[in-house]
């Protein structure tokens, strides 16, 4: 299955609780993650671990900042989320940043958070198309390639 990784919009600083059962690679232990973000920040946001843990993620949806990005679900990952509509689905890739430089951000392309849109459910999947696609993708590329 094709999900569009099309930007939803927001008009404040809200939170959104996911749950991630399977946990992200590598943190298997959290499972559920608020979404924050402020619309001036856009395409940044942060996945934050719900409760008073200070664990988050820096994350970026790659609709109008990576080209050409066209993410293909398992059918097994698509049934597990419940996402039989390719609009139900929102595409989130976590950025890293190295020393705190900016132009050192790469953007996992491979392994996206796929959340369901209508219940919040959520899963960093292995693109079915991961071949195509890059780990550590530069962003600063990506954004002067948009310019």
């Amino acid at each position: 299955m094709k999900v569009s990784p099309e930007t939803l919009t927001a008009d404040n600083a809200s939170g959104n609780l996911l749950r991630l059962p399977e946990g992200l690679i590598g943190f298997p232990e959290h499972k559920s993650f608020d979404l924050l973000f402020q619309p001036d920040q856009l395409p940044f946001r942060w996945l934050r671990l719900y409760g008073p843990d200070t664990v988050q993620f820096v994350v970026i949806e790659p609709n109008g900042v990576v080209p050409d990005y066209e993410p293909e679900l398992f059918d097994e990952d698509a049934a597990f989320l419940g996402i039989s509509d390719p609009a139900d689905a929102l595409v989130l890739n976590i950025v890293t940043v190295k020393n705190t430089e900016p132009v050192t951000a790469t953007v996992n392309l491979i392994g996206p958070i796929i959340i369901n849109r209508r219940t919040g459910l959520a899963k960093q999947v292995v693109l079915a198309n991961h071949s195509r696609y890059d780990a550590r993708y530069p962003l600063v590329v990506a954004e002067s390639t948009n310019a």
